[in-house]
């Protein structure tokens, strides 16, 4: 289900839930996700499943295309798990190195993470707020549907 946008509220020092600075879906895991893990839709499913169940978004080299967002929280097979399908996302994992600015791609080297995107990336994810700490990066997702 998606969540509204219709309201714009504008306050410094606010959550990252509040008004626009980010949409959510909730989808079912396809198998077991962390919260900060990137997901992406289950092409194991079949018919419209394939769009209402999420998994860890695998390795692909250059950005992998299926990514949905970033989850909110932790989830096992079958529950449902909150994503940020577009905007601000915190302690997101992510490749060591990330620098703050750096456009970031989709399990690009490691499941569910993000990293910095190179210039012969096929799926672009989002950009990095701030300088990659412990793992992770809070980043804002780019609007992919």
């Amino acid at each position: 289900m998606a969540t509204s946008t219709l309201i714009q509220f504008l306050a410094s020092g606010e959550a990252g839930d509040t008004s626009h600075r980010r949409q959510t879906e909730t989808y079912l895991a396809g198998g077991t996700i962390a919260a900060g893990d990137v997901v992406a839709f289950d092409t194991s499913k079949t018919g419209a499943d394939r769009a209402m169940f999420v998994t860890q978004a695998g390795i692909v080299a250059t950005g992998n295309g299926l990514a949905a967002g970033v989850a909110l929280n932790s989830a096992s097979a079958n529950e449902a798990v909150r994503v940020v399908v577009a905007g601000y996302a915190e302690d997101v994992n992510c490749a060591a190195g990330v620098a703050a600015g750096a456009v970031l791609n989709a399990a690009g080297t490691a499941a569910g993470e993000v990293e910095a995107a190179a210039a012969t990336d096929l799926a672009v994810f989002g950009v990095a707020l701030e300088a990659e700490a412990g793992g992770t990066v809070d980043m804002i997702v780019y609007k992919q549907f």
